[in-house]
């Protein structure tokens, strides 16, 4: 057995600095833009490892063990969403039916700022409550690129976008994750979360368009704006506090979008905005495939289901890989679970990070049919029989998709291998108690620390199940609601969701801009800072400032 060391040089500030080189070493070489995003993610790798053996006690072999664990997760389930959603793609544009997509989307509105509304914020979030975990990224970037956004206005702007559907992401698995290790209930869980993020869900939609086109840009569509936070935040706090957290995301997201295609039948801005590039100095403009002009012809019926086909069956597969019962049978015909030898509960984790000596799981589950990625490949292939793609046309363009993704899968999988070796390790928990030790401070900086879990992990349930039980016992000997504070680590970290290298690749994927990931970084790094920061605000009103201590849930 090994346990955790959470101040192995003595001093809470040096341990706290070693603990941050691995992730400053990633983020400042994606950002530098001189090395490429897997060259990073593979230093970073070793780096990791290092730190955990020379500074933290980690013995060689379980931080080897916990880096190998970590690269086969990233590719399942991480890369296998990907590499299916973008295969989706493929086929979609090989047969002619993205075309029809963009004729039918230009039908609703050519105003681009509208279309990131409909597209970034609120088919995103149905995905995002569907499947989660990188899904809704991968398809929004797809799409916006699709319809000619320049790539760092696809990738960034849907990054930002999802955000506020975040906590009740794959129905609600991140919630569901934060009752597991703080020991409430879910429904109560749900319900205060549902008290921080409404008010985001109205803001997140002006960042966004004000992110893309300006002050200006912004001001000129505020009522399609609004309408789209309203009808997306309202029934976002409905939901979470009077029926349940499971349906929050799907809900919300389904009555935005159609509020918002009813009140562009009746409104349309005075001066459309087409160009399909981020305000001000936008290089990635300049890397854009020359499009054809959109074809306005009005769709007829069979065309506009043809084209809405793919993604009705991607709706409907992804409704029933995300219920909970369809898992459980699933799970039950094809699961194998792989305990890591060496690894698994061989480490401790120790107090204050857990109330006593907690055995750590290091276990490989690979759960095949029940993974988001599969339900995705099956819906692909439906999909491409309905659209007269032959078996053999579908192999092809597996192959091509594969070669198309490899530089990307290998990244997200040495972006895995570090979280899952700073979590096995005890790293993150290092610089959790950093944030812990602001004292009246830390209902601001403990939302901050979900924003660095979700940055560190990639998840918002890892950096709840990371941080989860942290916050509740911090709280607890701060006098501060530890409702309040569990609540906040996932409000919070809903925000580094942006930052995260994972979903940073995922982007940069979707849009086929390999090798930018350090311009979409710089790009989304101070919104996701500004944004987080507010959320502590919001937080700390709630937890000292009437009215709002009123609306925290005892």
């Amino acid at each position: 057995m090994w346990n955790q060391v959470y101040d192995p040089l003595h001093s809470p500030v040096l341990s706290t600095i070693a603990a941050a080189v691995p992730v400053v070493t990633l983020l400042v070489l994606i950002a530098s833009g001189r090395v490429q995003a897997h060259i990073a993610a593979i230093i970073a790798v070793i780096v990791a490892n290092l730190i955990t053996i020379f500074v933290f006690t980690m013995p060689a072999n379980m931080s080897i063990r916990a880096s190998v664990l970590g690269i086969v997760t990233g590719f399942f389930p991480i890369g296998w969403i990907v590499l299916n959603v973008i295969f989706l793609y493929q086929v979609t544009v090989s047969t002619g039916r993205f075309e029809l997509l963009k004729r039918a989307i230009g039908g609703v509105t050519e105003d681009r700022r509208l279309q990131l509304l409909l597209i970034a914020f609120s088919f995103g979030a149905f995905f995002e409550g569907a499947s989660g975990f990188g899904t809704p990224v991968a398809i929004t970037g797809a799409v916006l690129i699709g319809l000619g956004f320049s790539p760092l206005a696809a990738s960034g702007l849907s990054l930002i976008a999802n955000t506020a559907p975040v906590a009740y992401g794959a129905l609600g698995t991140p919630i569901q994750g934060l009752a597991s290790v703080t020991g409430f209930d879910p429904y109560i869980l749900g319900a205060m979360v549902g008290r921080q993020l409404p008010f985001f869900s109205l803001i997140v939609p002006f960042w966004v368009i004000w992110a893309f086109a300006g002050w200006k840009g912004m001001k000129d569509v505020w009522p399609a704006i609004l309408v789209t936070g309203v009808s997306f935040a309202v029934p976002q706090f409905v939901i979470s506090n009077y029926i349940n957290p499971w349906i929050v995301d799907i809900g919300a997201s389904l009555i935005s979008m159609g509020a918002l295609i009813l009140f562009l039948k009746v409104w349309q801005p005075k001066q459309l905005w087409l160009s399909p590039a981020l305000r001000g100095n936008d290089e990635s403009a300049s890397t854009m495939a020359t499009a054809k002009p959109l074809d306005k012809t009005p769709l007829t019926q069979s065309e506009l289901f043809s084209a809405l086909l793919p993604w009705i069956i991607v709706c409907i597969v992804m409704l029933v890989w995300g219920n909970g019962g369809f898992k459980t049978w699933a799970n039950s015909i094809f699961t194998w679970n792989y305990p890591v030898p060496e690894l698994h509960q061989m480490i401790n984790k120790m107090p204050p990070v857990a109330p006593g000596p907690t055995k750590e799981s290091a276990v490989f589950g690979f759960t095949y049919l029940s993974f988001t990625g599969t339900g995705m490949l099956i819906a692909a292939i439906i999909s491409g029989f309905l659209m007269g793609v032959g078996p053999g046309q579908l192999v092809t363009q597996y192959g091509r998709t594969i070669r198309l993704c490899a530089i990307s899968l290998i990244t997200i999988s040495a972006m895995l291998a570090i979280g899952t070796l700073t979590r096995l390790s005890g790293v993150d928990a290092t610089l959790g108690l950093a944030f812990a030790a602001t004292g009246v401070l830390y209902p601001f900086f403990g939302t901050l620390l979900g924003w660095l879990g979700v940055a560190l992990t990639g998840s918002d349930t890892s950096s709840n199940i990371l941080f989860g039980n942290l916050q509740k016992i911090t709280s607890e000997q701060l006098g501060i609601s530890p409702i309040l504070m569990a609540a906040a680590n996932s409000s919070g970290g809903v925000m580094g969701k942006m930052i995260d290298a994972q979903s940073i690749v995922v982007a940069s994927t979707a849009t086929n801009w390999y090798g930018h990931e350090g311009t979409i970084l710089r790009f989304v790094f101070w919104h996701s800072i500004v944004l987080a920061c507010l959320v502590g605000v919001l937080v700390t009103l709630q937890a000292y400032v009437w009215p709002f201590t009123a609306m925290v849930l005892k």
